[in-house]
């Protein structure tokens, strides 16, 4: 349906009805009496051509009861047919319309509707208004809601609390935060609701200061306000932050609700934050909070991401309810922590229990099957998405079978593959096959897919990284430094390596060589300890991995301060034997320092999981659970 949207003026309101006479208001009674008890689409007709056989079909209240079935019904359609046949329709009947296009998602039909209204000389009344407020705020239509702000201030609407609030959160979808900002100030009592608008907006924005400005500066804070917050901080990668927010939520005696621990447990997953999260969990089971498979999955990512995998089967084996997301989060889980074959018999359950797997399905299963190196049950796989399930492969896919022919040591074949698929590749899928060529030294296929990645501008930090890297493994040292010059040229920051260890419930974030430490006194006496040890079981340092040309003795010290070994160290001190230490690292894990953790595993006497930027590594007993295939 279309209608011509034109400069609007308004005149006077549409004249009320007149009196209804007994016997037709017992009729009315009847009909709207039949309309409210319809539940089905296919009712609808019949009903409609009753009515119109009781000379019923120009009633106002009749056919407003009609226009709202119709949209209730998902039936946007019939109602425009309805409406259309209507002579002299009023402000009711024209927002009953507007509100169908709106539940339908039809925003700009909505809108073109409210403009024939105002132009045949209907007035808006709040409810028209607020109506085609929201139409505008979730389609984004800021000029057109910019015009209808101007009719509200000349009707004199603007004190309507409902009015504000869509002129609100318009504003503050569209990103006008001047707007914004006025209409909240100049609201009398701009209440919690008010407030959790504008943290939201400001938030969606990355503006997350200024959400913090008007969240401390609220009068009162119920749940969906905290809330609000929390996802705001989680969204912008606040995740410390939004803890301690959590944190100041339990302090302040507001009750969380499963939206809540749903953002929580993000940051929990994020941060490696176990113990938080396993508070969490008992939080959810003490307090009833709805344990739905949104909630659910949360706490296997969690769980998953934390280094528990166990506990995430657990969860997984409780729920109740369970939808292909399940399913997703636990392949996920068992393709991080190694457990390959796990993750494709889950994959096969799921089949099996006649749920259809997704995209997002097949990038988790033939991650794993990378993850353990399973080329030929990757390809079948990979396959089976056209051929037995219909889903025709996307990037994400083939950046899978790439990355799988390139753990294999398949470069050339990962190389023809990319040149056969139908689709340029993206830089995250050139950057696997890059990172590739320099664990397997192949230089000269490293130079070809770096010229690719550089001239068609895809190149990230990562790829000049990586292209530096195969570089100086080759002892081309020149050639090294001068990418990363022009790195540093062309204004690409070097992401840091960071590594985070949770201790009594406090996330301790540690950087190459760090000193911030309040205890890192005792972290390097310990770390100069544990060197001494190790060297006496045989350790010698991997020079090798240090890609800078320096000297030997030189590059024994820069390995030995790696974020990693001083999160460990800590953790070593910091809590009782027998203690798993479990370190979230931001960058692939080098290969001394894999060595090196091994060693410490074994001498220790200790449990240490580290999460790495590709999957997770449990050492015990001198032995990694990667079976050094990382």
């Amino acid at each position: 349906m279309s209608y011509s949207a034109t400069t609007v003026t308004l005149n006077s309101a549409f004249p009320r009805n007149s009196k209804p006479k007994a016997k037709d208001s017992q009729n009315r009674r009847e009909t709207i009496s039949l309309i409210q008890k319809c539940k089905h689409i296919h009712q609808i007709p019949p009903i409609h051509a009753k009515i119109i056989r009781n000379f019923e079909d120009q009633d106002p209240f009749v056919v407003f009861e009609l226009l709202r079935l119709c949209s209730n019904l998902n039936s946007i359609d019939y109602a425009t047919k309805i409406f259309q046949q209507i002579q002299t329709p009023n402000v009711y009947l024209y927002t009953a319309l507007i509100d169908g296009f709106v539940s339908s998602g039809f925003y700009l039909d909505a809108i073109r509707v409210y403009c024939r209204m105002v132009n045949g000389f209907v007035s808006p009344d709040n409810y028209a208004v607020t109506s085609v407020l929201k139409a505008c705020g979730f389609g984004l239509a800021l000029e057109e809601g910019r015009g209808v702000h101007a009719q509200v201030l000349k009707l004199g609407l603007s004190s309507n609390r409902s009015v504000r609030m869509k002129l609100l959160d318009l504003y503050g979808k569209s990103g006008e935060f001047e707007c914004a900002r006025r209409v909240f100030d100049e609201m009398p009592d701009r209440d919690v609701v008010a407030s959790t608008v504008m943290i939201s907006s400001y938030a969606d924005y990355g503006l997350i200061d200024e959400a913090i400005g008007v969240f401390n500066r609220a009068r009162s804070k119920d749940t969906v306000c905290w809330t609000a917050m929390i996802d705001g901080l989680v969204r912008n990668g606040e995740m410390n932050r939004a803890l301690e927010a959590f944190r100041e939520m339990q302090r302040d005696n507001v009750r969380p609700n499963e939206v809540t621990v749903v953002c929580v447990l993000s940051a929990c997953s994020y941060l490696g934050a176990l113990e938080l999260g396993r508070w969490v969990h008992s939080y959810i089971d003490k307090y009833d909070i709805e344990f739905n498979y949104i909630v659910g999955g949360a706490l296997i990512n969690m769980y998953s991401r934390c280094g528990d995998i166990d506990e995430a089967l657990a969860v997984f084996g409780k729920m109740k309810e369970r939808d292909v997301s399940s399913y997703n989060s636990m392949i996920e889980g068992l393709a991080m922590h190694g457990k390959s074959m796990e993750a494709i018999q889950m994959f096969q359950t799921m089949i099996k229990q006649g749920l259809r797997p997704n995209s997002i399905t097949f990038v988790k299963v033939l991650n794993a099957c990378s993850h353990g190196g399973l080329l030929g049950l990757g390809f079948q796989i990979f396959h089976s998405m056209t051929n037995i399930h219909g889903i025709q492969p996307q990037i994400e896919h083939y950046g899978c079978m790439v990355d799988l022919l390139g753990r294999s040591g398949q470069l050339e074949e990962a190389y023809n593959f990319i040149a056969r698929m139908k689709m340029a590749p993206d830089h995250i899928m050139l950057g696997a096959l890059l990172s590739a060529c320099k664990i397997h030294g192949n230089l000269e296929l490293g130079e070809r897919v770096s010229e690719i990645l550089v001239n068609c501008g895809n190149a990230d930090s990562g790829t000049y990284v990586l292209l530096s890297n195969v570089y100086a493994s080759s002892g081309r040292w020149k050639e090294a430094a001068q990418v990363r010059a022009e790195m540093k040229e062309g204004g690409t920051p070097k992401e840091p390596g960071c590594s985070l260890i949770e201790v009594n419930n406090e996330i301790h974030k540690f950087l190459l060589g760090d000193l911030r430490h309040p205890k890192r006194e005792e972290i390097y006496k310990k770390l100069t300890e544990l060197i001494h040890e190790l060297k006496s079981e045989g350790y010698l340092p991997a020079t090798e991995a240090v890609l800078h040309d320096i000297e030997d003795t030189q590059k024994e010290l820069a390995l030995s301060i790696h974020s990693e070994r001083l999160a460990i160290c800590y953790g070593l001190i910091a809590t009782k034997q027998g203690t798993t230490l479990r370190i979230v690292n931001n960058l692939r894990v080098c290969s001394d320092c894999h060595s090196m953790i091994k060693l410490i595993a074994k001498i220790t006497n200790r449990k240490i999981v580290v999460r790495d930027r590709n999957r997770f590594h449990h050492f015990e007993s001198g032995v990694c659970s990667c079976a050094d295939y990382w």
